[in-house]
């Protein structure tokens, strides 16, 4: 039998060259595992970074000066809770504002404002040249350069300016009533031939809260109010009810049907029993209704 011999075979000086180039490999990534290799050299130069980065932070503070919101006169009385934050007060000093407005307390003057919401006095510095207060309020301001504390009293009819009569400038000077607020009063009031009939009829413009008509009607009231012919609520007929502000076909309608089953109404008040009457607006209605 014969025994197969390996065609690989090396010699005793190639199997030590062989041992002695693995040693050699083995050594030599060990040096370059062990080694720190010298850096590269900079190629920024630390000048012009630093020039950059003062460019960069430059133009972040132009954006966020030319995002933020732009400041106009305003009643700090009527802040709300976007209007605080956008002008930087804390949400703290936003509850102590409305927590003092609630208790029905007015701030009167920048000083008051800081005791009440506890604000910086940088922020006041930066927000109280936009502080707009009614004439009522600047005119208490005594020749020593104090501000008194108002006290307010109701003025009589004679005292009060006429409702009917009264520029959008002229109701500006009113608490809550702003550019916008007073031009909508003017348009609303030019939409009736002759003006309000009363000053009820401040409810119907968009936007005044019950507590700014309140305010205006302190100093406005309708003195020269416009004529109407008032409709006989126990014989007007359907077209002559939808002529009615807030009065539509359906309602009309329900009117008929409540006066028929009624037998006529003895009283005004007793429209408020009508299907789907309209019971916030039943003081203006009922400046255009009589019962004969």
């Amino acid at each position: 039998m014969k025994i197969k011999t390996s065609h690989i075979a090396f010699t005793n000086k190639q199997r030590y060259g062989i041992f002695l180039l693995l040693f050699l490999i083995i050594v030599l990534q060990s040096i370059y595992v062990v080694i720190v290799w010298p850096t590269a050299p900079k190629l920024i130069n630390d000048d012009a970074l630093h020039t950059y980065n003062l460019e960069v932070d430059s133009l972040k503070q132009q954006t966020l000066k030319d995002i933020k919101p732009k400041l106009f006169p305003f009643n700090p009385n009527y802040i709300t809770d976007f209007k605080g934050y956008t002008l930087g007060m804390s949400n703290e000093e936003i509850d102590n504002l409305l927590a003092y407005r609630r208790e029905n307390k007015w701030v009167n003057s920048a000083e008051d404002f800081q005791k009440v919401t506890g604000v910086s006095d940088s922020l006041l510095q930066e927000l109280s040249p936009y502080f707009k207060f009614p004439d009522w309020v600047r005119q208490t301001e005594n020749q020593s350069g104090y501000k008194q504390a108002s006290t307010k009293r109701n003025l009589s009819f004679a005292e009060k300016s006429d409702l009917n009569t009264a520029s959008a400038m002229q109701l500006q000077q009113v608490y809550g009533v702003g550019e916008k607020l007073s031009e909508r009063i003017v348009k609303f009031r030019a939409s009736f031939d002759g003006g309000f009939i009363d000053d009820i009829q401040l409810q119907d413009v968009y936007g005044l809260t019950p507590e700014t008509i309140k305010q205006i009607t302190q100093r406005f009231t309708v003195k020269s109010p416009r004529v109407v012919k008032k409709i006989n609520l126990n014989t007007a007929t359907l077209n002559e009810l939808v002529t009615i502000q807030h009065i539509d076909y359906p309602l009309a309608h329900n009117i008929i049907e409540e006066r028929t089953l009624r037998e006529g109404f003895s009283n005004l008040d007793e429209l408020l029993k009508v299907k789907n009457f309209p019971v916030q607006k039943i003081d203006i209605i009922k400046l255009y209704l009589a019962l004969d």
